[in-house]
């Protein structure tokens, strides 16, 4: 399958969704509408909304039906990244070739941004089409809400601003919990809404946590500086990062290897997201 042309097409598909839950920067208060349409348009790639998508049609549903789920998991996010700039975290002050909400709108505004923007995921869950067995949306919605708070991507951001040094394990730990979460839930997500029974939920999760440290080790080596103390390059030369990724892009390919057709998407964004280039 062409893969650029599958992410183009569902992210057109979350964008035009996006753009009609999101306040516009008209609506009042314009300024903090603006700042939460500063990095959510234009996006990146959208490659965890496809990941959704892509985790309900490996259960055979229309990719349609993890929209709300993919909108989420973009908003969540969206969110992470506006806090991460901030200078009391990371410090930067450009992201996807502008300037990031901090520097544009200032620190309040921009926190206050992110907050509104994880508000608005969980609205979007709760508003997930009426077919939807109720307790899977409320399931979605417990496993995003997981994700999003201090097991996951909120503790995981703790323990990298303190993290001075470490061997790999403790570094794919904090991996784990930041970017391979969201990656994780995104594909849970959209596989639970298209009514994946528990079993596959537990083995679409495992296939993604693994493509999700994959995933950071690609990023640190597409980096290649290791400047982040939180970086596998640290403490493995890059052959070696390499072959941890594609290590763990293989267990997680071989977790779904039955699915068939209905599983290529996600067995093409995978190998698109641990190797891919910027």
């Amino acid at each position: 399958m062409d893969i650029e042309a599958y992410l183009a097409e569902r992210s057109s598909q979350v964008n035009r969704y996006l753009d009609e839950v999101v306040p516009p920067a008209s609506e009042s208060p314009t300024r903090l509408h603006a700042a939460m349409r500063h990095l959510l348009f234009p996006g990146g790639k959208r490659l965890r909304p496809a990941l959704a998508f892509a985790g309900c049609e490996a259960c055979g549903s229309p990719a349609e039906v993890a929209l709300p789920a993919a909108a989420a998991v973009e908003l969540v996010h969206t969110y992470s990244l506006i806090h991460d700039d901030l200078p009391c975290m990371d410090d930067d002050d450009e992201r996807r070739d502008r300037p990031t909400v901090h520097v544009s709108f200032g620190e309040a505004v921009a926190l206050l941004a992110g907050d509104a923007l994880l508000a608005e995921a969980f609205e979007v869950l709760a508003s997930a089409p009426s077919d939807v067995e109720p307790e899977r949306r409320l399931g979605v919605l417990r496993e995003v809400a997981n994700t999003a708070g201090s097991r996951h991507l909120v503790g995981g951001q703790v323990d990298d601003l303190a993290f001075r040094t470490g061997d790999a394990a403790a570094i794919e730990s904090i991996h784990r919990r930041k970017s391979a979460a969201l990656i994780a839930t995104s594909v849970w997500a959209g596989a639970c809404l298209g009514g994946a029974d528990p079993a596959l939920l537990e083995r679409l999760r495992s296939f993604a946590e693994g493509v999700g440290v994959a995933f950071q080790i690609a990023d640190d080596l597409l980096d290649q500086e290791g400047e982040e103390p939180c970086s596998l390059l640290r403490v493995l030369d890059p052959e070696q990062a390499r072959l941890r990724a594609e290590e763990l892009l293989d267990g997680a390919l071989s977790l779904i290897e039955d699915l068939g057709e209905r599983g290529e998407p996600l067995r093409e964004l995978a190998r698109y997201a641990v190797r891919r280039d910027r």
